[in-house]
């Protein structure tokens, strides 16, 4: 009685979960092992762009700050 009461959701597991499972694994491994897409890439570069251009403005602020407020750092 109990066994059959274990094979009802083991069945429903291997029928229904597993092959759904499955599918959507070895997609995702197709899609990393593919690489980035043309428009990843593109926003990717541009995301990059925008980060250095920030980097600059920071340090920009900080050689500022360390002229006008020399202790600035210390203020935390």
């Amino acid at each position: 009685m109990t066994s059959f009461f274990l094979m009802i959701p083991l069945a429903a597991f291997v029928v229904f979960v597993l092959p759904i499972w499955l599918v959507l694994h070895y997609k995702s491994k197709r899609q990393v092992g593919q690489g980035l897409s043309t428009d990843e890439f593109d926003t990717l570069h541009s995301l990059t762009k925008k980060a250095e251009a920030l980097q600059t403005r920071v340090h920009s602020l900080e050689r500022i700050l360390d002229v006008e407020a020399p202790e600035w750092r210390e203020r935390r």
